[in-house]
């Protein structure tokens, strides 16, 4: 008798004991494990938060004024039949590393590619927006498939190609076709980098990406370099000694946009130590104005950036001759982001801008202050034709 109840006793115990491996097993594992700080400094749209055995990111401002805050469990492949998620937590839970993926912005193109992951793209809307020859050349070999357009995107084709995650870019919640890729049960990843207001936080994004591919410390290792560059050439601006006066933007329709005081253009020229004529103002994006005000404030500006898409002095006599008016024309102190394009017509500082804003910053530095950089051959900005 007294073995039996041994037995009995010794049966129950190992029935407790699986019970509870299992429990803990399921147990949500933030519940149950403490996770690192997060790893993101400068940039407001995301963050990125590492737990034992898996990844959180958040999503904060997908476009400009979300009210949802989209979060996503990225875990590895090995880990995902073995552990449980709260399914209320996650709009998507992705297993890692990613391997096949849709992207939508051509500001998802350069990050990826700077991390070793370009032939993971197998989709994209419109890729003649696509200026990366390696990525053009991907294409030509039939290995990106061109998608239609963003607010039109063939989900069809989409969910042909079976990608494990679309990164998607959208200006509001309303997009149908999103919609439909994840009724089938597909991840749609939302990423908001263009809505980043500051250099340092657009090229910050590359941390968004890297956890996809198991890539945190190579970003990490990419972005601090990127920091260092940028900061370096922010320091060096501060000895001009002079500070000339920009104007941005030019006519579309009647109207002139120029870049507002809190905008990403606006913060590359404080930076560069510029008198920037609206960088007193609080708007973010552009400031749509009527061409005397215009030409009221800044006939005189030393140099004029950006305008519109406009590439030589003939084109921009030619499309309004009150151009010709301002000093800057006359100075030939011009200068355009959109001088540059790729083989298909998509304009590179679009793309790869955002991702190295030390060379942007750089460049700006140049043409201002020339005695600083004399020696600095321009990437993204360059003079009018």
């Amino acid at each position: 008798m007294a073995a039996l109840r041994k037995y009995f006793y010794a049966v129950l115990g190992a029935i407790l004991l699986l019970t509870f491996a299992c429990k803990e097993q399921n147990k949500p594992l933030e519940q149950s494990l403490e996770p690192t700080d997060s790893v993101v400094h400068h940039a407001t749209g995301f963050n990125v938060v590492h737990y034992p055995n898996y990844t959180e990111l958040e999503v904060i401002s997908p476009w400009p004024g979300a009210e949802k805050k989209y979060r996503y469990a990225l875990v590895p492949k090995e880990k995902l039949a073995s552990i449980t998620l709260p399914s209320d937590r996650f709009d998507a839970i992705v297993g890692t590393p990613v391997e096949k993926l849709v992207v939508t912005s051509t500001t998802h193109i350069a990050p990826i590619e700077t991390l070793g992951e370009l032939d993971a793209i197998v989709g994209f809307p419109h890729t003649d927006y696509i200026s990366s020859p390696n990525a053009r050349k991907r294409i030509a070999d039939g290995h990106i498939k061109n998608l239609g357009m963003n607010e039109l995107l063939n989900t069809e084709m989409v969910l042909l190609l079976n990608p494990e995650m679309v990164v998607g870019f959208s200006i509001s919640e309303d997009n149908s076709a999103y919609d439909m890729i994840q009724r089938a049960g597909m991840p749609v990843v939302y990423n908001g980098d263009w809505a980043e207001q500051t250099p340092l936080g657009k090229a910050e994004w590359i941390k968004f990406f890297a956890p996809f591919f198991q890539k945190e410390q190579m970003a990490d290792s990419i972005f601090n370099n990127i920091e260092d560059s940028y900061n370096q050439a922010k320091a060096l601006a501060l000895k001009a000694k002079a500070k000339p006066t920009v104007l941005t933007g030019g006519l579309y329709k009647d109207v002139w946009y120029v870049a507002g005081g809190n905008s990403w253009m606006a913060q590359f020229l404080k930076d560069a130590n510029a008198d920037y004529l609206w960088g007193d103002t609080s708007a973010t994006g552009s400031i749509g104005l009527g061409l005397e005000s215009v030409l009221d404030k800044a006939q005189h500006a030393d140099y004029w950036f950006n305008p519109s898409s406009q590439t030589s002095y003939d084109e921009l006599a030619e499309v309004n001759a009150h151009h010709t008016q301002f000093d800057a024309f006359t100075t030939k102190k011009i200068y355009s982001n959109a001088i540059d394009k790729g083989e298909t017509g998509g304009i590179i500082f679009y793309e790869m801008a955002p991702q190295r804003p030390d060379l942007v910053l750089q460049d700006f530095i140049a043409i201002l202050h020339p005695e600083l950089l004399p020696n600095h051959s321009l990437h993204f900005i360059k003079p009018l034709n």
